[in-house]
């Protein structure tokens, strides 16, 4: 148990497969009670190397003590993911935090138009990051101007789509996989998507699969991890 307890100190990686409605603090903030707890620790650093947003689940990447210092390495490797998109309507934070605000005609998409438009968002794309996000603006989070109804501008960015392919159709749903890098919103880019078919999208389900290497198939449940320090 002494040789475990150092090796969190001295630094670990730990893959967590995120559940839903977690946000990635309440992740860190349990495992970090879970290690002191176990070991008796007053203190000790964790920290997450990229947020997932609570209505997503899958891989997150923690680093405890000095492994910590690796964690901006982590978050700058390009990002798989898996989900749903909705077609024929928006929502004001493009997911299912926020209500339906806007129906669309769905009548003209068909698999050709759906698969043809992709193209448009690979390679390096201007991205706008959602109003209901945890980016900050004049110390403030953008989500909480959102949530008083303020418009905020917020300025584009370029983030790279390496690839974006639909995996199945089940209209007016659609399975779709995403490789790109830091600083991607896969709400934007549902958003974007959902206005170059002349219609709407928001995303109704997200799973982060892989950070650069790790994979959230070699990640544990947050139920199973206190089991796990205790054998």
């Amino acid at each position: 148990m002494k040789v475990i307890k150092e090796k969190f100190i001295n630094g670990e990686v730990i893959l967590i497969d995120k559940p839903l409605n977690w946000t990635s603090f309440q992740v860190v903030n349990k495992i970090r009670w879970i290690i002191k707890n176990t070991f008796g620790l007053k203190k000790i650093k964790v920290g997450h190397a990229g947020t997932l947003d609570p209505l997503a689940s899958g891989l997150l990447i923690l680093c405890t003590g000095k492994m910590t210092k690796q964690i901006e390495q982590f978050m700058g490797q390009e990002k798989e993911y898996v989900g749903t998109i909705s077609l024929g309507a928006t929502t004001p934070s493009y997911d299912l935090e926020t209500e339906i605000n806007q129906y669309f005609p769905t009548e003209h998409i068909d698999k050709e138009l759906l698969e043809n438009t992709l193209s448009k968002f690979t390679g390096t794309i201007d991205q706008k990051p959602p109003v209901f996000s945890a980016l900050k603006k004049g110390g403030k989070r953008l989500y909480e101007f959102a949530r008083e109804g303020l418009n905020i501008d917020v300025p584009s960015r370029k983030v790279v789509i390496r690839n974006f392919e639909i995996t199945q159709i089940k209209f007016p749903e659609i399975d779709f996989k995403v490789n790109c890098s830091k600083g991607t919103y896969i709400r934007s880019l549902v958003y974007d998507y959902g206005k170059s078919i002349n219609s709407g999208a928001y995303l109704s389900a997200l799973r982060r699969t892989k950070i650069g290497e790790f994979s959230v198939e070699n990640a544990i449940q947050m139920e199973d991890f206190e089991n796990l320090l205790e054998k």
